[in-house]
């Protein structure tokens, strides 16, 4: 199986001719708009992909009156009354038996091909999520789907911003750090693997359930694919076209809680969000200076969007109430007293990490990191899409110490793609790259860190303002000073040409002087000569 490097999937090259064998579900929310459901389920009867092989589920939502199939449409329709087209796409889903699932919008017509040129590249590999392109039409919807879609629907608008975004990414294959953005619901399609992994859309949103679904299917390792080909006409404006600003702000406040990636969105310093940035991964059992050095460092460090799962028998703990002291189990009992009501830390059996977390930090007993250190590394695995970086903390005859930040997605895909008995490192180092850096350069130690509490914090951070603005205040005496002087070395400058034009002239008038002098001196001369010579008379 090919290997896919980041989202370069130019490596796959699907043929343009091959023997359909997956079978397809089409699922299609709809909520009222007979007539355009009519229209698409038109179109689906005329795509060129066998009909055998393609099962259609429509799912109304709660239509009054209830949704109906057109005579002789090869279609099953089911009823959704729980109100929101995640809750429809998850009934239909529930309900789908194809190995690919196409999410299809019930005011969406597809061209003839389209459903085609989506199986071609889920012939070729089975980890991809293919989107195809929509043009909007304000056109009239017609009675009847005419056979010609371009004559009927045209003019119509591109899908500017998906456009938008495979341009300024070369096709989203330039290391593009969000490519799940391209998971729309109107035209996309997913290998029914990825979604049984990645889970069902979340109907707990309000607005952006396609593009938080798209983040989890990049943590389960998808590969996501434009399709120019999949064209398909969407028959008047979407909601966001026409109240984009108000839609971003309501999916904007969910989807911060969901989606890592969207840093920008997680403007606080200090808050916690649903599913965090890092998981750091302890061995609660190595004892309790050792553990609370490591968390507390890792609870005070840079990267305050982080949590710690410390794994351990906590749930077999026992506590002596006569005798604490002799207890064997003492250090448990310590690490779990002092953590179990911190909300940023989880006391697990075994190792629990949310699969919508982008990066795992699994840090070695005995070591802490510095204040910075995990900030610095996730900078390195951003980068160039390391998916995987090693911090050498110790090396000797025994073999290394290693601590590891690990890409979630990264992981995954290499579990698809890894050949038995093959290392899954060498895996990511295929789909991603490994990085290895020196752990005291990145200020991993085996001393306890001194922390700074937030208020001794905020004290240095004022005092380092305040120094920063005498800085500036005297940055500025400065230049003023420098500007004073370079104006009076223009003065000296200028007083030097004019003295030195002086010297010149009077330098010219000696010269001249001297000449006369010499002259006149010649001139006495000769009139004394000719004075002596003259004879008395």
């Amino acid at each position: 199986m090919r290997r896919v490097r980041g989202n370069d999937y130019r490596v796959l090259q699907p043929p343009e001719r091959f023997t359909p064998e997956l079978r397809v579900s089409v699922i299609i929310p709809a909520y009222g708009a007979q007539d355009k459901l009519d229209l698409v389920l038109q179109g689906l009867a005329r795509q060129t992909y066998p009909a055998e092989l393609t099962e259609i589920i429509v799912v109304d939502n709660g239509s009054l009156p209830p949704l109906r199939l057109p005579a002789g449409v090869d279609a099953r329709l089911i009823r959704c009354e729980l109100p929101g087209r995640a809750s429809a796409r998850n009934a239909g889903l529930a309900d789908a038996t194809g190995e690919v699932i196409h999410w299809l919008d019930s005011d969406v017509v597809l061209t003839p091909g389209a459903i085609e040129a989506h199986m071609r590249w889920h012939h070729t590999a089975p980890y991809l999520s293919v989107t195809g392109y929509i043009r909007f039409t304000e056109v009239e919807p017609p009675a009847v789907l005419p056979d010609d879609l371009e004559a009927a629907f045209e003019p119509a608008e591109p899908h500017a911003w998906l456009v938008g975004l495979v341009e300024r990414t070369d096709g989203l294959t330039a290391n593009s750090p969000r490519p799940f953005s391209l998971h729309v619901g109107g035209a996309t399609s997913v290998s029914a693997r990825l979604v049984e992994a990645a889970g069902p859309m979340d109907d707990e949103l309000i607005l952006g359930q396609d593009t938080e679904m798209g983040y989890r299917l990049a943590q389960a390792g998808a590969v996501f694919v434009p399709e120019p080909q999949a064209r398909a006409y969407h028959l008047g404006p979407t909601m966001r076209m026409r109240h984009q600003q108000r839609i971003d702000r309501v999916s904007q406040a969910f989807v911060a809680d969901r989606i890592p990636a969207y840093q920008w969105l997680r403007t606080h310093p200090y808050r916690q969000w649903k599913v965090p940035n890092v998981t750091a991964v302890l061995d609660g059992t190595a004892g309790y200076e050792a553990v609370r050095a490591a968390v507390d460092a890792l609870l005070a460090g840079t990267v305050a969007d982080l949590s710690v799962v410390l794994v351990g028998p906590w749930d077999k703990l026992d506590r002596d109430r006569r005798a604490p002291l002799q207890d064997p189990d003492l250090d448990l009992v310590l690490v779990q007293g002092h953590y179990e009501h911190e909300s940023r830390v989880r006391l697990a059996a075994e190792e629990e990490v949310h699969p919508s977390v982008p990066f795992v930090l699994r840090l070695p007993p005995g070591w802490v990191p510095g204040e910075d250190s995990v900030s610095r590394l996730l900078n390195v695995a951003r980068a160039d899409g390391a998916g995987l970086v090693n911090v050498l903390l110790e090396e000797s005859t025994e073999g290394i110490v290693a601590a590891r930040l690990e890409r979630v997605s990264a992981f995954a895909r290499a579990r698809l793609v890894a050949r038995p008995d093959e290392p899954l490192d060498d895996a990511v180092d295929d789909v991603s790259a490994v990085r290895w850096v020196i752990g005291e350069k990145y200020g991993f130690t085996r001393e306890p860190a001194e922390l700074l509490g937030r208020r001794a914090a905020y004290q240095a951070r004022t005092r380092a303002a305040a120094e920063a603005a005498r800085l500036a205040g005297e940055t500025e005496r400065l230049r003023g000073q420098v500007a004073k002087w370079r104006d009076e070395a223009a003065r000296w400058r200028k007083s030097t040409v004019e003295l030195r034009r002086e010297v010149g002239t009077l330098r010219r008038q000696v010269h001249a002087a001297t000449r006369a002098r010499r002259g006149m001196r010649a001139i006495v001369a000769g009139t004394v000569k000719r004075a002596l010579r003259r004879k008395p008379r």
